[in-house]
């Protein structure tokens, strides 16, 4: 984990993040986003993170923070971003 991300997993977002990734009706993003923070509540290196999950140094990076500032709630939503061009009339 970089230096400027910690946190702690608590039991009842363990709990919340444990379910995620246990139902089979989750989306598959979701249960990658909550491998990764379960992973590094347990204290796994990053790169052990991006060998399980198959993603990025960046992703599990962003994903860590996210939660770090909005918890599980926040590897739920996903930001819109603006469309690139204006639509045509």
């Amino acid at each position: 984990m970089r230096s400027d991300i910690s946190f702690t997993v608590s039991s009842a977002e363990r709990r919340r993040l444990n379910a995620i990734t246990a139902n089979p009706k989750s989306p598959q993003k979701h249960v990658w986003r909550a491998r990764i923070v379960l992973l590094s509540g347990d204290g796994v290196g990053t790169t052990a993170i991006m060998a399980e999950t198959g993603k990025s140094k960046t992703c599990v990076w962003r994903w860590q923070e996210r939660f770090m500032h909005e918890g599980v709630d926040g590897l739920l939503c996903d930001r819109s971003r603006p469309p690139g061009k204006t639509p045509v009339p």
